[in-house]
């Protein structure tokens, strides 16, 4: 497995690069945001039952664990359902790099109840972070190819905590839990919230149901799902330190590219520099030490 974590890493990378700048285009074409989670539930079955076989479909059911995988499957799933319709109303080649920075919410839980201290590269990345939201929605008078409304960043902030939240509480888990059932209960909650989200479905508006509506969407979250399972094995059998600035960084990265050339759009200066910093600090970010983690009661 000397190799294979790269690979794993590698594949999380693309996928998600890949899956992040698609995925508003399913709400492009008529399919609603609230049925493109229906679909991304859908598409983590066949991922989870991969890693459930792999573990001889050992399910930890203890109370701590059914405490700390409900509540990373309530943080993913409903910062997923968030996600989709955020992509519906804001570019996501602004909205990736923004929940990219969902370390700072994890690293300030681990500093105020783990009493974990940063490093300086830590802090300089919180630092950077903190300096490139405000720019997200930032517009100097006259700047050409500024993004407006304010919706869209919500959400993204919205969704940044969910997924902070969620990463404080799989540092928690990972000492008592193995990563597939961690993916389990990520699947079985999303499941769990399809309910919602049909119900906030407008199903009396037309509803693209052809192949540009869930079939167009089936392919992206695929994507999704599948880098999600290779992040597990890539932090399994290689070096957080590696590992994480390519999830964290590099996949927001590709996402905002290949976004911009897909779109045909060039954000304005100040936007521009918004996205590098965050890229930065991503990678700072992601690079921060868990060494000091110590199991804590729950």
């Amino acid at each position: 497995m000397k190799k294979a974590w790269f690979i794993y890493a590698l594949i999380t990378t693309l996928f998600w690069g890949v899956w992040g700048a698609f995925a508003e285009f399913p709400t492009r074409h008529g399919f609603p945001d609230t049925l493109v989670y229906v679909v991304w539930t859908l598409t983590m079955i066949p991922p989870a039952l991969y890693a459930m076989q792999r573990v001889g479909w050992r399910v930890q059911r203890n109370g701590k664990s059914v405490l700390l995988g409900s509540l990373i499957g309530f943080t993913g799933a409903g910062g997923q359902m968030l996600l989709f319709h955020a992509v519906h109303t804001g570019p996501t080649y602004l909205i990736f790099p923004v929940i990219a920075l969902s370390p700072v919410v994890t690293i300030g839980l681990s500093m105020v109840f783990l009493r974990e201290r940063v490093t300086r590269v830590g802090a300089f990345g919180v630092l950077l972070a903190l300096v490139a939201l405000p720019l997200f929605n930032y517009s100097p008078a006259g700047d050409a190819g500024a993004v407006q409304g304010v919706t869209w960043f919500i959400y993204a902030l919205i969704v940044l905590l969910a997924w902070g939240v969620q990463g404080y509480f799989m540092k928690l888990a990972n000492a008592s839990m193995d990563a597939e059932n961690i993916f389990l209960y990520m699947t079985v909650w999303s499941l769990l919230l399809v309910p919602i989200a049909l119900w906030m479905t407008d199903f009396s508006n037309p509803i693209n149901y052809g192949w540009q509506g869930p079939g167009l969407a089936a392919v992206t979250q695929i994507l999704n799902a599948v880098g999600a399972l290779t992040l597990v094995y890539a932090f399994r059998y290689g070096r957080a330190l590696v590992v994480a600035p390519l999830a964290n960084a590099g996949a927001p990265m590709i996402t905002a590219i290949v976004s911009m050339i897909v779109l045909g759009v060039m954000p304005s200066s100040v936007t521009m520099v918004a996205i590098a910093l965050a890229f930065l600090a991503a990678a700072l970010l992601a690079i921060e030490p868990e060494d000091k983690l110590v199991e804590q009661p729950v």
